[in-house]
């Protein structure tokens, strides 16, 4: 998508409050690439991608921020946690199968893109299949001289189809159950051991004997609407040419890709290390030719990622980002510092957002015919409760508003469907009264929000 960085930051600015500069340094990043691709080939290679850290800390938002990138940009998205690797020959994954997984998720995307240019297509032929499964062709009856004979039982076959077809496409037949013929592969072992590290190896066992295990036919009896369904995915994958599919998917993950490294401040950390410490250098070490530019094995063939953008995260607590090896540094060259929320941010992030946490409670009890309202004082006390629990316990930023609110609706929630028709207001005085005991208890708030 050809959006400018201001553009940008205005999609941004729809979901998440405030944290200017990281919105900003990523709608640059996000824009370099799009010029990166209107470079002369020659250039093109040579312009690496601007990595980004984001340092601040949990709950102000910085993972939002790089999720919600991705679906601007329609790219491959892998969000994981450096912490979850171990350097090579310890037990734990190693870093490249990141670069695997980002691959698996492109080649999904593109296969669903492609299937859904081909459903038309693949509706209708589904709906073939399934007016013969409704109503089989009788079996070739013998040759007869007269002409009558031959075109009348043809003509009331389809006659009846026609009427069968009208009746599914209306799905007055819906509830109907169908016998459906369905392939699949009996490999339980296979995927055992698949997941005991082989990938990791670069081998997938599964895709190596796949083609040696014998197909099996299953038949399954199903209702029209399910058996419609799945026959016109059967026929969108076969109308889906794979290779196309695998080509256009890693030329996205290598100049489209998106990895989020989250909890770097993790490994951050040099030599003198011992027990579990001890391999964090080691995944700095491993992850910085992944992050200046290799080739990685997958599956799907190989993959570069010279030109994939990695936005890291961590809240750099303890360590700092100079703790980090230098060589790993310099593939990072934009920090950005994230701001600590504020009961107005807190407001905000409450009411302002397309998803703002009140409208999202306020939809669910519609659906059981509960009309919610939250008076401005609400709003303000519950923002206020969150920044005192932070400042008391832990702060989780905008995360303790979820369970915040979780318990102060907790009643309603648990009432609304006796409660159709009804519209309920929540004030401060109800948020006080349902929560006010629970703050004032700093002992009871730690276990409870």
């Amino acid at each position: 998508m050809n959006l400018t960085p201001a553009e940008i930051v205005a999609e941004l600015d729809r979901y998440i409050v405030g944290q200017e500069r990281a919105k900003r340094a990523v709608a640059i990043a996000l824009r370099n690439r799009w010029r990166r691709q209107s470079l002369p080939a020659e250039l093109r290679d040579e312009v690496a991608p601007k990595n980004i850290i984001m340092i601040g800390p949990t709950g102000v938002g910085k993972t939002e921020v790089a999720r919600r990138l991705a679906k601007l940009a329609h790219a491959p998205f892998l969000k994981v946690e450096a912490s979850k690797y171990t350097e090579v020959g310890y037990v734990g994954r190693d870093v490249e199968s990141m670069i695997r997984d980002l691959t698996e998720l492109s080649v999904s995307m593109v296969k669903a893109e492609m299937m859904a240019r081909v459903r038309e297509k693949a509706e209708t032929l589904a709906e073939e299949r399934l007016l013969d499964l409704l109503l089989p062709r009788r079996a070739q009856e013998p040759f007869s001289s007269s002409s009558l004979e031959q075109v009348t039982p043809d003509a009331s076959y389809e006659a009846t189809k026609d009427k069968l077809r009208a009746q599914v496409r209306a799905g007055r037949l819906d509830e109907r159950m169908v016998e459906l013929e369905t392939q699949q592969q009996a490999m339980p072992m296979i995927e055992v051991l698949s997941g005991q590290g082989l990938e990791e190896m670069g081998i997938n066992l599964k895709d190596m004997l796949s083609n040696l295990m014998p197909t099996r036919t299953k038949k399954r009896r199903v209702r029209i609407a399910e058996a419609r369904r799945l026959l016109v995915q059967e026929e969108a994958q076969k109308l889906v040419d794979t290779e196309e599919a695998v080509a256009e998917a890693i030329r996205r993950a290598e100049n489209s890709g998106i990895v989020f490294l989250d909890e770097l401040d993790k490994v951050a950390g040099r030599e003198g290390g011992h027990g579990p410490d001890v391999s964090r250098e080691g995944v700095q070490r491993d992850l910085l030719p992944i992050v200046e530019g290799s080739s990685v094995t997958t599956k799907y063939g190989i993959v570069r990622t010279d030109h994939i953008l990695f936005i890291a995260a961590g809240a750099f607590h303890v360590a700092k980002p100079s703790d980090l090896i230098p060589e790993l540094q310099g593939r990072f060259p934009i920090r950005v510092e994230l701001d600590p929320l504020t009961r107005e941010d807190f407001v905000r992030i409450l009411t302002e957002p397309q998803n703002a946490l009140i409208r999202q409670y306020v939809e669910l009890l519609k659906t059981e015919q509960v009309t919610l309202r939250f008076t401005p004082d609400a709003v303000e006390a519950v923002a206020e409760i969150a920044m005192k629990v932070n400042a008391g316990t832990e702060n989780i930023g905008a995360r303790r508003l979820y369970t915040i609110m979780e318990k102060l609706l907790e009643e309603i929630s648990f009432n609304a469907p006796g409660l159709p028709g009804k519209e309920l207001t929540i004030d401060a005085g109800y948020v006080h009264e349902r929560l006010g005991e629970i703050i004032r208890d700093q002992d009871l708030s730690r276990y409870i929000l």
